[in-house]
C-alpha cells in the first residue's frame, strides 16, 4: 500500500469510529471535505464531545 492510500484508510477508519457514517459515504467525499471533517471530528474528540 502506498503512504497515500495509507492516510485514506486512517482516516475513513478514523471518521467512521467517530461519526458512525458508511464507508462508501466517506470514501465519496472530497478529498478537501474529508480532511477538514478528519482535523474538526479531532478538535471535539480532544475535547471529549461526544458528536456524531
Amino acid at each position: 500500500m502506498t503512504a497515500g492510500a495509507d492516510v485514506l484508510w486512517e482516516d475513513i477508519g478514523f471518521l467512521a469510529f467517530h461519526l458512525h457514517w458508511s464507508m462508501n459515504d466517506l470514501l465519496d467525499l472530497p478529498h478537501g471535505l474529508r480532511q477538514q471533517l478528519v482535523e474538526q471530528t479531532r478538535v471535539l474528540a480532544r475535547n471529549g464531545s461526544s458528536h456524531g
